[in-house]
């Protein structure tokens, strides 16, 4: 089956998690058999910062460790949808993209029944940003892809989209696995972005303070953190290392004894349910994790089994005392959140799920042909 991918990139993972779950799914699907091709912008910004900043090394790391994943950078002005979409039985189109490639999508969907046409959001910007998702024109899409059941639910409501699925991330398991060879060389690592303030308090009381007070060995990585955010981390005796190309993230959840989660604010209180890609990393990693509040309401997880819930930051600080200062109890943590994404929540899991919404799709469609040759 031939299936097209608009996504925002697959090649950078700068300050872009979701390239974590389309990387997965490509894997997976092209595992399978399957024809897949993966349209980007030429000029994504995630793209664009990762080489600036960088240079052209973590592309060809990339290339190193997806060895069979590649994308097609494309021009929207110069975009021959014809050309691209011929044969195409699956199409999805991620939030992430220009307001003109998703309309211009949809107007071929409308001519050509041919396929079936999904658009995938991964970010709270239906809540944040109602006005840009609303200027998105998904009239002939054949439904949305979203990341939670409170997200599929607004789409339901807004009467914008003829139908919507729940489709969580989920860990990429050929990348994200334990390493239990690599030694240990540190406390607690976490790895995020600063977010522009969706965050800032929780990371002092979830994350800068609890280490501060243990004198933890401790090691953070992400993008956007502006100077006073590194002078808050150093003054606690935190290293902060910067980017971290997203498939090196198991060696470094290797060296470490104890990972976190921090949410950002949208999520907790706009979104509640739907955990980021983090969750995901970190379980498939087999390292302890200890969350921040998060109201898990889909029952993804079990909390208590798979990571601990620490509810302010005295509790944050007792739990991480007691994951480092009783080893086979975060080794049973660990143990429980890895079982449970091997069994629910991996890529493979996912990809199974969109290929039976599309095969029901296509099944619902032959009916209404077949009811109205009668």
């Amino acid at each position: 089956m031939k299936i097209v991918l608009f996504y925002h990139s697959l090649l950078s993972d700068w300050n872009h998690g979701n390239a974590h779950f389309l990387r997965g799914v490509v894997s997976d699907l092209l595992a399978r058999g399957h024809d897949v091709a993966v349209y980007e912008p030429h000029d994504a910004w995630s793209l664009k910062n990762l080489l600036e900043q960088h240079g052209e090394k973590p592309v060809e790391d990339f290339r190193r460790v997806y060895p069979g994943l590649s994308s097609i950078r494309y021009d929207l002005a110069r975009l021959d949808l014809d050309e691209v979409l011929s044969g195409a039985e699956i199409v999805i189109v991620h939030e992430w993209n220009d307001h003109q490639l998703v309309r211009r999508v949809g107007e071929h969907r409308a001519r050509y029944d041919t396929y079936r046409l999904f658009f995938h959001d991964t970010h709270h910007r239906m809540v944040t940003a109602p006005e840009s998702m609303a200027a998105y024109e998904l009239s002939h899409y054949d439904g949305v892809l979203a990341y939670g059941d409170v997200l599929r639910e607004l789409y339901e409501n807004s009467g914008r989209v003829r139908q919507a699925w729940t489709w969580h991330e989920a860990a990429d398991v050929r990348v994200f696995s334990p390493h239990p060879e690599v030694a240990k060389c540190g406390d607690l690592v976490w790895v995020g972005n600063w977010g522009d303030d969706e965050r800032t308090t929780e990371l002092d009381e979830f994350l800068i303070q609890p280490c501060a007070a243990l004198k933890l060995s401790a090691r953070v990585h992400g993008v956007r953190y502006p100077a006073a955010a590194v002078q808050r981390l150093t003054a606690a005796g935190i290293e902060y290392s910067g980017w971290l190309p997203n498939f090196a993230a198991p060696g470094v959840f290797a060296q470490h004894r104890v990972t976190v989660h921090i949410p950002r604010r949208p999520y907790v209180q706009a979104l509640p349910g739907i955990p980021t890609i983090r969750v995901f990393e970190a379980l498939a990693c087999g390292i302890p994790l200890i969350c921040s509040p998060w109201n898990d309401v889909e029952g993804l997880f079990e909390p208590g089994k798979d990571f601990l819930v620490a509810r302010n930051g005295a509790e944050m600080s007792a739990q991480l005392r007691a994951v480092l200062n009783e080893p086979e109890f975060g080794r049973e943590l660990a143990q429980h959140g890895l079982q449970t994404v091997h069994e629910h929540h991996t890529c493979a899991h996912r990809v199974d799920e969109l290929l039976s919404i599309h095969a029901a799709l296509k099944e619902r469609a032959t009916g209404v042909i077949a009811s109205a040759s009668l």
